[in-house]
C-alpha cells in the first residue's frame, strides 16, 4: 500500500480546528448567530464560516452589538461585506437602549459605552432566541481567556461564572443547555493576533482602511491616542489634539479605542510590527481594559464577552 504523508501548515491546523468547532455547533444548536463588528477577527470568522459550509450559504445571521459611537470606515465596511455575502445583519442598537431606558449613559470626560453593550446583546439573544453565539476571542487576548473552553456556557441571566466551566476532552463539546441559557463560542480559541494577520495575508481578505498607516487627529489620554475626529472621545480643553501618523490594532467604540503610532501601510509592514511587538493588543489600545487585570473577567461575568 502507498503511503501518503501529510504535512498541514500552522494556519492549515488552525483554520480545520475552527471550522469543525462551526460545523459542531451548527450541528448541535438550533440558533446559533456570529457576532460581527466589522473587525479582523470576526471578519476572519466569516471566511472560516464560509468555507465550512460552502457550496451552502452560511446558515446563521451576523449580529453587531452597535454602540453608536462608531469609525464611519468601519461601518461602510460592515455593510458592504454584509451585502457581498448575502447574510442577514442583524444591529442590537445601544442607542435604542438608552432611548427606551433599559441602560443609562455614562457622563464625564471618561464616559464609555462600552458595558453597555451587556443589555441590548442579551435582549437581542433573548428576543431572537438564539442559543449559541460565535464570538471572536482569542488565546492571546487577556488572562481570563485561560479558564475559558472553546464552548463557554451563560446561565439563564447571560452571565458566565468560571466554576461552571464544563470539560472538553480532546475536541469533545458539551452542548447540552436548558431553556433560557446559551454559550458563546470561540473558533479563534488557539489564534494568536499574529496568526490572524498571516491568515488575512494567504484568503487575501479586505480589511478597513483604519488598520493600516493614515493621518489622524488624535490626542493623548494615560499613553493612549484617542480619536478627535468623531467627537465620541469626550476630549477635554487640556488634551490637545494633533496630527499623526497611526493605525489602530483592534476597532470598537471611538470613545475608548486608542490608535498606535505606525507607518506600516501594507499587510507586510504590520505583519512585521506585530511580530516585533511586546505589548498586547488590548493592553496598547483599549483604555477600559486597564483599570485592573480583571476588567475583561468582570464584562464576561456580567454577560458581554
Amino acid at each position: 500500500m502507498q503511503r501518503c504523508d501529510y504535512l498541514l501548515s500552522q494556519l492549515d491546523v488552525l483554520e480545520a480546528e475552527s471550522i469543525h468547532i462551526f460545523r459542531e455547533v451548527a450541528a448541535e444548536f438550533e440558533r446559533p448567530v456570529l457576532l460581527f463588528s466589522g473587525g479582523k477577527d470576526s471578519i476572519v470568522m466569516l471566511r472560516l464560516a464560509q468555507k465550512a459550509f460552502w457550496p451552502a450559504p452560511i446558515p446563521f445571521p451576523v449580529m453587531h452589538v452597535d454602540t453608536g459611537h462608531n469609525f464611519p470606515e468601519v461601518m461602510e465596511f460592515r455593510d458592504r461585506r454584509v451585502a457581498e455575502l448575502g447574510v442577514r445583519l442583524i444591529v442590537a442598537s445601544v442607542q435604542d437602549a438608552i432611548d427606551s431606558g433599559r441602560v443609562v449613559e455614562q457622563k464625564g470626560r471618561r464616559a464609555s459605552r462600552n458595558r453597555l453593550q451587556i443589555t441590548p446583546l442579551l435582549d437581542a439573544i433573548e428576543e431572537h432566541g438564539f442559543d449559541a453565539a460565535f464570538g471572536g476571542a482569542r488565546r492571546d487576548e487577556e488572562k481570563a481567556r485561560a479558564k475559558e473552553r472553546v464552548v463557554s456556557f451563560r446561565d439563564e441571566f447571560g452571565q458566565w461564572d468560571p466554576k461552571n466551566q464544563r470539560p472538553e476532552l480532546w475536541n469533545l463539546f458539551n452542548t447540552r443547555i436548558t431553556q433560557g441559557e446559551h454559550v458563546r463560542v470561540f473558533p479563534l480559541s488557539n489564534w494568536t493576533e499574529l496568526d490572524i494577520w498571516d491568515y488575512v495575508r494567504r484568503e487575501e481578505l479586505e480589511l478597513p482602511p483604519i488598520y493600516f498607516a493614515h493621518t489622524r487627529r488624535v490626542f493623548e489620554r494615560d499613553g493612549l491616542l484617542l480619536d478627535s475626529e468623531t467627537g465620541f472621545a469626550n476630549r477635554g480643553d487640556d488634551e490637545p489634539e494633533f496630527e499623526a501618523s497611526v493605525r489602530y490594532r483592534t476597532v470598537g467604540d471611538a470613545s475608548c479605542t486608542g490608535a498606535v503610532k505606525s507607518n506600516a501601510e501594507s499587510l507586510e509592514e504590520v505583519i512585521a510590527e506585530i511580530a516585533a511587538t511586546r505589548i498586547t493588543e488590548r493592553g496598547q489600545t483599549r483604555a477600559d481594559d486597564r483599570t485592573s487585570e480583571a476588567a475583561m473577567e468582570d464584562r464576561k461575568k456580567e454577560g458581554y464577552f
